[in-house]
Parts: structure tokens; C-alpha cells; sequence
């Protein structure tokens, strides 16, 4: 997963690696649990602005993705 201001990169993943602050801010917000270690995730902190972003299949697969977001409290 790639997120994109301005048409440049500002953040990637590609596995979220099981980390227990991602499982604890996404159970505060109702958020699906993660239990593969091949899902994407990220925290981020975005000023007002526009945003995108982008799933790709790891070595040019292809398939069905899902971007949820999430404002933490």
C-alpha cells in the first residue's frame, strides 16, 4: 500500500508485522482485527489535504483489495 499527497509518496507498507499498537488503536475504533501478517497498515498523522491511496499485488499479482480509514481518537 502506497499513500500519496501531492502526487509523491509519503508512506508505504506492506506488512503490518503484527505490531500491538496497530491491533490496540484498531479495536478502539472498531476496525476489522488483522491476523495475517501480509496485510497492510499504517498510522498516520495528515494535515488537511487530499490524499490517496494505492494497493498493488506483491509481485504484480492481482486480486481484490479493501482501504478502510480510520480516525483515531
Amino acid at each position: 500500500m502506497r499513500v500519496y499527497a501531492g502526487g509523491e509518496v509519503i508512506a508505504t507498507n506492506e506488512k503490518w508485522g503484527f505490531d500491538p499498537l496497530l491491533t490496540t488503536l484498531g479495536r478502539s475504533v472498531g476496525a476489522f482485527e488483522l491476523k495475517e501478517g501480509n496485510d497492510s497498515a499504517l498510522i498516520l498523522t495528515l494535515a488537511p489535504g487530499t490524499y490517496s491511496a494505492q494497493v498493488s499485488g506483491a509481485a504484480a499479482t492481482t486480486g481484490v483489495a479493501l482501504i478502510e480509514l480510520y480516525e483515531l481518537p
